[in-house]
């Protein structure tokens, strides 16, 4: 069950943009070489550095040796933004829905701006020209489904044919998975170091393998590498109260002001999403002037925003509108700020191990050994306060469904089923299994492509193929079905289902019991 394709996108990419931006501040013509540092290392470099042997992550007095007139700078977020809005700014008065990832990557849905003006190939010619005659500098686009392969078809030049997305990211290298602000270097290098050298030898694993080993970060990675979504769809309605705003008075016209101020709007703004279960993934900045002019700006996000995140961005877009060029920048300071959740995903993808970093790391280091043995001292602690039972961990047991499985066992206790108790639910459901176990299974009806109810025989066959599925008042058609038989006239049913009102298919897992007059009800949900 692998989910529709992500939605088709267009994204722009200026080429080594902090290099360029830095040139460009500093009065210093890209004919000469050109390099930005950050801890005294390579972060951007332009293509005369490159050809003179500079690359990303050297150190300076290397890149010195190699290039003695190396134009050298000091890595500058803000000043990358501030530049870059002029781009956007191109971008913008040709499409709608204009996102800015980074500064040096603007991405644009490609639907509706490639029917205006006639086919992908001619809505690319127009906005490279635009870029050019209106900024000044060099571009590259790029089309594919979803952002990740875009981007890559972007630094490629490709524009891929609808639906080919995962066969133009095969034989890419594995290290294109580490792209600006998702770092995913350590994964990309482990992969490589196991013989993982594509995108393609990774996308041909099994999912529940790359779980397994790799964690959620190996997960994400792995639905990159196949052309999918990295994360899949929202399927709850998200809150309307989301939206944090605040009044300033004085207005702001300081970035050094709307810097401390976007601090604390950042962390409310994120506490806010957080205590709903949710990430964001697409923020809205958007201010009002004191003399009323409307601003605004959609920012996209490789990784769920942090507290950080969040005020990085709107410190970058204020610097972006106060140091505008003259007749470009507003003529009065910001009276009213608000931020806007534009996209959501949920809270999980931002959920930290308990003492460790990001969930589901690659491995165990040196610290995280450590971490683990201190973590387990502190438990042993509290055992010894509560008795054993003060301390419990999820476990698995014997059982057909997923919630009969689901144990709890006192820390340090192993409790894994053995072969025999594992021979005696023969006909359980197998991996993966649902990400969320109802509390209280909704009731639901099956029938066949005739209409009739849909049930489970004593010799442990369905009656007839599952068709179309009543569940909440609403009737889906049902795209795809497996069995497993957990007893005379019982089984338990994955269902992949027709998009509804949300339009986005889903799959569910269902429970059939009985032949004449069969009681279906839903379980479960994957994602």
């Amino acid at each position: 069950m692998t989910g529709p394709l992500p939605a088709r996108m267009l994204v722009l990419w200026c080429p080594d943009w902090p290099a360029v931006a830095a040139a460009a501040t500093a009065g210093v013509p890209l004919v000469r070489p050109v390099a930005v540092f950050s801890a005294n290392r390579v972060v951007a470099c332009s293509a005369v550095a490159r050809g003179r042997g500079v690359r990303r992550g050297m150190r300076r007095r290397e890149a010195q040796s190699r290039c003695p007139d190396l134009a050298v700078f000091t890595a500058d977020d803000g000043r990358d933004a501030r530049l870059f809005e002029t781009v956007a700014r191109a971008v913008e008065e040709l499409v709608v829905g204009v996102e800015v990832v980074r500064p040096g990557v603007v991405a644009v849905p490609v639907s509706g701006a490639a029917g205006y003006f006639g086919g992908e190939h001619r809505l690319v010619e127009t906005l490279v020209d635009k870029v050019a005659a209106d900024a000044g500098v060099e571009c590259q686009v790029g089309v594919s489904e979803g952002l990740f392969a875009a981007t890559l078809a972007a630094r490629y030049g490709e524009l891929v044919e609808p639906g080919e997305g995962a066969e133009f990211l095969a034989p890419l290298p594995i290290r294109e998975l580490d792209q600006p602000g998702t770092e995913r270097a350590g994964l990309a290098d482990l992969l490589g170091r196991l013989g993982l050298r594509t995108l393609g030898a990774f996308a041909g694993l099994a999912e529940r393998d790359v779980a397994s080993r790799f964690g959620l970060d190996g997960v994400l990675a792995h639905r990159l590498a196949r052309g999918r979504s990295e994360r899949p769809p929202l399927r709850r309605a998200s809150p309307e109260d989301l939206a944090v705003a605040e009044i300033f008075d004085p207005p702001l016209d300081r970035i050094d002001v709307a810097a401390f101020r976007a601090k604390g709007l950042g962390a409310k703004f994120h506490a806010r999403l957080a205590d709903r279960g949710f990430a964001c993934t697409r923020l809205g900045v958007y201010a009002v002037t004191e003399e009323g002019e409307q601003l605004g700006r959609v920012w996209r996000c490789a990784e769920p925003l942090t507290p950080h995140g969040v005020a990085d961005r709107v410190r970058w877009q204020f610097e972006s509108w106060l140091r505008a060029a003259p007749g470009e920048r507003p003529t009065a300071g910001v009276a009213r700020l608000r931020l806007e959740p534009e996209e959501l995903v949920e809270g999980r993808s931002l959920q930290l191990g308990l003492w460790r970093g990001r969930s589901g790391g690659t491995g165990l280091e040196e610290d995280d050994v450590v971490a683990t043995e201190r973590a387990g001292r502190a438990f042993a602690r509290v055992q010894g306060l509560l008795g054993p039972e003060g301390v419990l961990t999820a476990g698995l047991g014997g059982g057909f469904g997923p919630a009969e499985r689901a144990r709890k066992v006192p820390w340090g206790d192993r409790h894994e089923p053995g072969p025999a108790e594992e021979a005696r639910w023969r006909g359980r459901l197998p991996s993966p299994s649902p990400a969320t176990v109802l509390e209280r299974p909704l009731p639901a009806q099956v029938f066949d492509a005739e209409g009739n109810p849909v049930g489970v025989t004593a010799r442990r066959r369905v009656t007839a193929p599952p068709h179309r599925i009543s569940l909440g008042g609403e009737d889906r058609d049902i795209l795809g079905w497996a069995a497993w038989y957990a007893g005379d006239r019982r089984a338990r049913v994955p269902l992949l289902l027709a998009g509804g009102r949300d339009e986005n298919e889903e799959a569910v897992l269902a429970l059939c019991v009985g032949t004449e007059n069969p009681v279906w009800t839903v379980e479960g949900m994957y994602d």
